[in-house]
């Protein structure tokens, strides 16, 4: 089919089989669909968050078929719940290379297991949100960095609560699909169930909370589910406007895991969902995590992706720890390669540096970030 006649892409919404269709694109109609969003991108510029990864705990009532973070609360090599002291000391290294961002993760209800309960409880806290709160502001308090969490599903006094010290949160949806629950994937997890991810995903936005969602292909999801998929994160968009950044993840296999046998998706497969991301959605950034795509990161800029993410000088991926961060300078490189210009940006996109989403603590520290740095934080 000829895509910029059948579908007149650039004046018209997409429906799901038009979105269907896009995901099953051959031959040269590829790199007409690879044009088309390239051509949406208004700016030059491709972005990145330099971060330090922190876990707070590694325990998890998930148990994902792809997962490598999820620790057994009985290995004495598991983060059962991290010292303070240590975070602040992770912190102010941080800051010694100049990162601004502090991605904060936890396993999901992890304080539902009594070894970290009873953690908690050693350090005067009752659950992981009263310490993870504790953590975000001391990191306001103490150094230069911006909390970010990301702690999968949660209540919305929980993300209302957390809103509070952090100046964005995220959480992967992965799939909408019912389906996947009941496949190798997600059929131990259910945090998983799509129906809690989507309620946590709009509860940010009833809150006015920077967000960060995205899809995971390559679990066994149909090209239909990668529809539905993006067009439920299109729906809350148009709803809330509180999405900042979309990723595209592409499924790793890994030696142990259950899906370790699974076939990861092809290169045709990420540079379709990419493209079609970038043509559903044109307010909010869309990112693919440059350590899962060390070789083929550069095609994805002209598919559209405008971002690299969290990128790391002094920590690793703790979800895919088998997966390193390129260098700043390696990023650079790549970035400027492809005729684009490599920009700084803070845990939050200019956009929403704001009353409407930032308490008058977190924006003046945010304001302040900006005006004090030398680097021209896009």
């Amino acid at each position: 089919m000829s895509i910029s006649s059948n579908l007149g892409l650039k004046n018209k919404k997409i429906n799901k089989k038009e979105i269907v269709d896009l995901l099953n694109t051959e031959n040269k109609d590829i790199i007409q669909l690879m044009s088309l969003a390239n051509d949406k991108q208004e700016k030059n510029e491709i972005t990145y968050s330099k971060n330090v990864f922190i876990p707070l705990t590694e325990v998890c009532r998930n148990y994902c078929g792809y997962c490598t973070f999820r620790k057994d609360p009985n290995d004495p090599k598991t983060i059962i719940l991290k010292d303070k002291n240590e975070v602040i000391h992770s912190l102010k290294k941080s800051e010694k290379y100049a990162c601004t961002e502090a991605l904060f993760t936890f396993g999901e209800e992890a304080d539902t297991e009594i070894i970290v309960k009873n953690a908690l409880k050693e350090k005067g806290f009752e659950n992981m949100v009263e310490y993870v709160y504790d953590i975000c502001e001391t990191t306001l308090n103490k150094t230069n960095l911006l909390p970010h969490t990301n702690a999968g599903v949660l209540s919305y006094e929980a993300m209302k609560t957390l809103k509070e010290v952090n100046v964005s949160m995220g959480m992967m949806l992965e799939n909408s699909s019912k389906r996947l629950t009941k496949t190798i994937a997600h059929e131990n997890s259910p945090g998983k169930d799509p129906k809690l991810r989507i309620k946590t995903i709009a509860n940010a936005g009833k809150l006015k909370i920077p967000y960060t969602t995205g899809i995971l292909i390559g679990i066994g999801e149909t090209k239909e589910e990668i529809a539905e998929s993006l067009l439920e994160i299109k729906k809350l968009q148009e709803k809330y406007g509180h999405i900042q950044e979309i990723i595209i993840q592409n499924f790793k296999s890994k030696p142990g895991i259950p899906m370790e046998k699974q076939r990861e998706p092809s290169l045709f497969d990420m540079i379709r969902t990419v493209s079609v991301a970038k043509l559903l959605f044109d307010d909010v950034s869309i990112q693919v995590p440059p350590n899962l795509n060390h070789d083929t990161n550069q095609i994805f800029l002209l598919c559209g992706a405008d971002d690299w993410g969290g990128v790391s000088p002094i920590s690793h991926d703790y979800v895919n720890p088998d997966s390193p961060w390129p260098e700043i300078e390696e990023l650079e490189r790549l970035t400027m390669e492809g005729g684009f210009v490599l920009k700084e940006r803070l845990a939050i996109y200019d956009k929403y540096i704001n009353e409407d989403y930032l308490n008058e603590k977190l924006l003046k520290k945010v304001l302040s970030l900006k005006n004090s740095c030398k680097r021209n934080f896009n």
